[in-house]
């Protein structure tokens, strides 16, 4: 059992998250747009799915045609990735401690995945986005958009101790802008109705700076 509660939880749901969420880019024409642009900027090299969970964003990337490396820090959800994404490649990780040699990935997305981190580790995840992203690259990060901190105790029929921390997009775009990485969008957006967890939505994209 790992002494992370993060990581012991989503051990925990890898299953069951891979069965509920797997299938939600079906309901979600905007990330599947953001995620095309993604795939687009990387092509030519290795597009980064950080935080992968499952492996159902990286399954989505590699239909585009991007050569998908997914990075998780939960050694069961790199299982079932593995198991569901075959043409994908999948490592565990930590992402304030990435498993990537610097400028490693053209391009990358951290779909809700820093919203498990304490607000203190921010500042190392955004280095690390900026260290193995290539001059050049772009970075798609998003995130519940408030104030909130949510706490899950049970998930799915599972004990779990998991705060999902809602975020200042003006704050997450400070940590990117400090380690040279240049906002070259942001969208905001409101909750699909009966699609997902009713909460407003932020994306940013970030340019790693070019040589």
């Amino acid at each position: 059992m790992s002494d992370d509660p993060v990581r012991a939880g989503y051990d925990a749901v890898a299953e069951d998250y891979a069965r509920e969420i797997g299938g939600e880019l079906a309901h979600k024409p905007l990330d599947r747009a953001l995620l095309a642009m993604a795939a687009e900027l990387a092509a030519g090299g290795r597009l980064g799915d950080l935080g992968c969970g499952p492996g159902h964003v990286a399954a989505h990337l590699a239909g585009l045609g991007a050569d998908v490396v997914g990075v998780d820090l939960s050694d069961r959800m790199v299982a079932v990735a593995r198991a569901r994404v075959p043409e994908a490649e999948f490592v565990q990780g930590d992402l304030r401690r990435l498993p990537l040699a610097d400028g490693a990935l053209a391009g990358a997305v951290a779909l809700y995945s820093v919203i498990h981190l304490p607000p203190g580790d921010l500042p190392a995840a955004a280095r690390e986005m900026a260290r193995v992203v290539r001059p050049g690259g772009q970075v798609l990060v998003a995130f519940h958009r408030g104030e909130e901190v949510r706490h899950l105790d049970t998930w799915w029929g599972h004990d779990v101790s998991i705060d999902f921390r809602f975020l200042d997009p003006d704050a997450v775009a400070g940590h990117l802008r400090d380690v040279g990485m240049e906002i070259v969008a942001r969208v905001d957006r409101a909750p699909i109705p009966g699609a997902e967890s009713p909460t407003e939505r932020t994306y940013l994209v970030a340019r790693v700076p070019a040589e």
